[in-house]
């Protein structure tokens, strides 16, 4: 843990037992930075957070503006944001996928200089083939890549290293797949991934459980494995873990929000109340369940816990895959 990381556990802890009210509130608009394309779960969250924040009246009167800032796996988001540092009125995308892209070496930001200040979403990825594909399992799908690692063509969002692509090479590298071997298709945003598997460019996605299931629903796609720990419920109650599947691995990601780096510790217990509400909102928790995933609530001592220990087992995995480590 860097000395920044220590000093704001410290602000924040005594401020959880000192003052009753945060003191910061914001002045003027909040600008909200989405490091995707439109389409995806990391999109519609934020989306649904600033729409919670909005009609909840929790920031002060001030207007919540979402802006998608696409480019370099969600690189170009997090420069935008650094630009800003110390400035509160600024809020950005906390994703596992981004703790990944940072241990690959494709977003060249430290994300420990930010402060993730909440997670609300526990996530589920899934590997689907459109409903016509010979592939009905997670195990038929290990058998094809065993045989030939680049028979299949897979989508991944929105780049190579991220959490899409590595909730699908994790499970495989385990069972002994060539990993380094697959042909891998980035796409901007899981919403084109699952556009160019209906599409047939492709033969199987990685993806968040939300974008899939609707058109698992139409009966265009069908999920082979689910990269959850636990057996699933609801729409994916009928979807095989890879650890059902003789596969022991699994993958799970989180979504929340992050702030800029230098933010004091009034501005880290404002956005910490406020984003809790929203967590706790029955229209949040509809939207997070409809989609698939689990809605939670963690502060900010937690989700900077799990960028911690996140950030270490993130650098150890893509050694594992091959990927090339950030310094």
């Amino acid at each position: 843990m860097n000395c920044l990381w220590k000093k704001l556990a410290v602000v924040a802890l005594l401020g959880c037992t000192g003052w009753a009210h945060a003191q910061w509130k914001p002045t003027e608009r909040i600008n909200y930075v989405i490091g995707v394309a439109p389409g995806g779960t990391v999109d519609l969250y934020a989306r649904g957070i600033r729409d919670g924040l909005d009609h909840l009246s929790l920031v002060n009167g001030q207007a919540v503006v979402a802006e998608n800032k696409v480019g370099a796996g969600g690189a170009i988001a997090m420069a935008q944001l650094k630009s800003m540092a110390g400035n509160a009125h600024w809020l950005g995308t906390f994703h596992t996928g981004g703790i990944a892209g940072a241990a690959s070496g494709l977003i060249k930001s430290d994300l420990r200089e930010f402060v993730p200040v909440a997670m609300m979403v526990e996530e589920t990825s899934v590997v689907a083939v459109r409903a016509d594909s010979p592939l009905k399992s997670g195990t038929d799908l290990v058998n094809a890549l065993k045989a030939d690692p680049t028979k299949l063509r897979s989508a991944v969002a929105p780049a190579l290293g991220q959490n899409t692509h590595v909730a699908i090479a994790k499970p495989l590298k385990v069972v002994g797949v060539a990993v380094d071997k697959l042909t891998i298709a980035p796409f901007r945003s899981s919403g084109e991934s699952v556009t160019a598997l209906l599409g047939g460019h492709v033969d199987v996605v990685s993806a968040t459980a939300p974008v899939v299931l609707p058109f698992v629903a139409d009966g265009k796609l069908r999920i082979i494995a689910t990269a959850a720990a636990e057996h699933g419920t609801g729409p994916l109650s009928q979807v095989k873990t890879w650890r059902e599947q003789g596969v022991p691995a699994d993958y799970i990601s989180y979504n929340g929000v992050l702030l800029t780096p230098g933010v004091n510790a009034d501005q880290i217990r404002y956005w910490e109340a406020a984003l809790r509400k929203v967590a706790l909102s029955k229209e949040w928790i509809a939207l997070v369940e409809k989609s698939g995933n689990k809605p939670i609530f963690r502060g900010y001592v937690d989700s900077h816990r799990y960028l911690a220990d996140e950030w270490i087992a993130a650098h150890e995995l893509a050694a594992s895959l091959g990927l090339k480590a950030a310094k």
